[in-house]
C-alpha cells in the first residue's frame, strides 16, 4: 500500500492518482445500513459486514446480463 499525499505548493484542486479508487470503494460500502453507523460491538463484527457489503456489490454485478457490446 501506498499512502499519496499532497503537495503544498498547488492551489486548488489537483487529482491525486489512484485516491479516487479508495473513495469510490468506501462509498459503495457506505450504501449499505450497517456499515453506516458504527452499530458493532467488536472490529470483527464490522469487519464481517464489511465483507458482506462487498459480497452483495460483486454478486450483484456478476449476476447482470450481459450487454449487447460486450458479446
Amino acid at each position: 500500500m501506498e499512502i499519496v499525499k499532497r503537495s503544498d505548493d498547488v492551489s486548488g484542486f489537483v487529482v491525486l492518482p489512484r485516491r479516487w479508487v479508495v473513495e469510490r470503494t468506501l462509498s459503495w460500502i457506505s450504501q449499505r445500513r450497517r456499515c453506516v453507523r458504527d452499530y458493532e460491538r467488536s472490529s470483527e463484527h464490522h469487519e464481517a459486514m464489511v465483507v458482506w457489503a462487498m459480497i452483495i456489490l460483486m454478486g450483484r454485478r456478476l449476476a447482470r446480463p450481459a450487454s449487447p457490446e460486450s458479446i
